[in-house]
């Protein structure tokens, strides 16, 4: 995963605590902050999709390059 989107991966993750806990405080928030929460899950779901995605054709592009050579 290149270090751009695991910092970007880990603020969606430090994301989802704070939907539901109010940080100057600690307390619980009354009505927890839902699409919050729902923005940093799909956040993750895309970065660890589109990681994989591009790990997939650098594999694809070293696999084509090895076979080359034979």
């Amino acid at each position: 995963m290149d270090k751009y989107l695991l910092v970007i991966l880990i603020f969606m993750i430090v994301t989802i605590p704070i939907a539901f806990v109010e940080p100057a405080t600690g307390e619980l928030r009354d009505p927890p902050l839902i699409p919050l929460f729902y923005v940093a899950i799909a956040g993750i779901a895309i970065i660890v999709l589109y990681s994989s995605y591009q790990e997939r054709k650098k594999r694809q592009k070293a696999n084509v390059k090895r076979r080359a050579r034979k």
